[in-house]
């Protein structure tokens, strides 16, 4: 099963970009699992790098509607990106990230929340006031060392890489990802 979702989940994903550029491209949308309340991380890479990144840190909606909206924000309402183009979208490859349920983390300070992260497995919320970001577990490959990685969680969400405060609240996720290179 775990292989058989990404293969209904990739397609879905190109085909809400395809047809948004108005290529239009047919994907199965009939599994029950798509119904079910889900929350899925859309990344857009191209030779690599980041053309595109938005999702739902939680289940809200349908798994099929969060799915296609990630997408279609992913693709063209990214902050950080210009729209995606009609003739990016050969060379633009698809990754969808299912994430589990958001854990709390319970730590004293900073030395010992950072002892309780999972490099490459956990995914990671930052939260302090108004103040949120998050990390895939897959920025590990990119920042494999826990300090390093919270100092640029804590960037990402606009603090210093060296804040901390005894009100920082972290929470943590796994994700089942399908890229799509990976599956044809």
């Amino acid at each position: 099963m775990p292989t058989e979702k990404g293969q209904i989940l990739i397609p879905i994903a190109r085909a809400t970009i395809s047809q948004a550029l108005g290529k239009p491209m047919q994907a199965r949308e009939d599994a029950a699992w798509l119904k079910e309340l889900g929350a899925c991380f859309i990344t857009l890479t191209q030779q690599g790098e980041l053309r595109g990144c938005i999702g739902s840190l939680e289940a809200h909606r349908p798994l099929l509607q969060d799915v296609k909206a990630n997408t279609y924000a992913a693709a063209f309402r990214d902050p950080r990106f210009s729209p995606l183009t009609l003739g990016e979208l050969d060379y633009t490859e698809v990754e969808v990230s299912l994430l589990s349920p958001m854990q709390p983390i319970s730590f004293c300070d900073e030395r010992e929340a950072l002892a309780q992260l999972r490099p490459g497995i956990d995914g990671v919320v930052f939260e302090f006031g108004a103040y949120r970001s998050t990390f895939l577990p897959q920025v590990w490959e990119q920042l494999p060392e826990c300090g390093i990685f919270m100092a640029h969680l804590k960037r990402k969400a606009g603090l210093p890489p060296d804040f901390w405060a005894e009100e920082v609240k972290l929470s943590c996720y796994t994700v089942s990802k399908w890229k799509e290179s990976e599956l044809i």
